[in-house]
């Protein structure tokens, strides 16, 4: 059995929150869709954007999963597919309306199945597993300060402090064309996956996001949005705590 929980918040610094998400609810007995969708542009376009994001590919994944066999390939197939009809959508949006010109966002897909989480990943918001002791980050940044430390040009170190921190290499929205990194990892019994927005890793380590999860991870996405907020509550907090009972 799978129980999710999930807190957002607008933070301490910012006017309206750009963050969505979505939790499954008990439609598919056997499959379970969660999404988060960090937004950026100016006005309120950001949140436009995710907003989209999320009920774009959640309704694409609704509309095909009975369709869809349920071998590794079709899956991950229909994950990418979700998200590029979500990208293309909110590119039109942003064609259309002045006022959406050059929004975007990140977007995080997970479909849970049969002990297997199904990974759709664009931007710099994150997917963690944790398995007994160990916290592991499964998605990779899309940000310009990863680009370099993996050139070896600055350190992890550096990168938390980095002045371009935000500044993102793919998001959605921006292009006519997205490609997601799409993966397939474990999810077995006792495993946690945490997707958060960047939001949360900017203001708390990940040694504290593992043990607030692991101390408890039914309260844990609230007492991480007020541990982000202590700690400055910089931008739009929001986190989903999935645990395989």
């Amino acid at each position: 059995m799978v129980k999710a929980y999930a807190k957002s918040d607008v933070g301490k610094a910012r006017e309206i929150n750009q963050d969505s998400y979505y939790i499954t609810n008990d439609q598919f007995n056997d499959i379970q869709i969660f999404i988060l969708a960090d937004g950026m542009g100016g006005c309120n376009a950001g949140e436009v954007a995710s907003k989209t994001a999320v009920t774009c590919t959640k309704s694409y994944i609704e509309n095909n999963i009975n369709d869809t066999p349920k071998d590794k390939e079709s899956l991950i197939q229909l994950i990418a597919s979700s998200m590029e009809y979500a990208n293309m959508v909110i590119y039109e949006k942003a064609l259309e309306n002045k006022e959406y010109e050059g929004m975007g966002t990140t977007l995080e897909v997970c479909l849970i199945y049969r002990n297997r989480a199904y990974i759709g990943h664009v931007g710099d918001s994150r997917i963690y597993r944790i398995r007994k002791d160990i916290i592991r980050k499964l998605t990779r940044d899309h940000s310009y300060v990863q680009k370099l430390v993996e050139e070896g040009t600055i350190t992890n170190e550096e990168a938390e402090v980095h002045p371009k921190k935000n500044m993102l290499m793919k998001a959605l929205g921006c292009n006519a064309f997205v490609e997601p990194d799409v993966m397939v990892r474990g999810f077995m019994k006792e495993d946690t996956l945490v997707i958060c927005s960047d939001g949360l890793t900017n203001m708390v380590k990940v040694q504290d996001i593992f043990d607030l999860v692991k101390a408890n991870f039914e309260t844990a996405p609230k007492e991480l949005v007020d541990l982000a907020n202590k700690n400055g509550g910089l931008d739009n907090i929001t986190i989903i705590t999935i645990k395989n009972l």
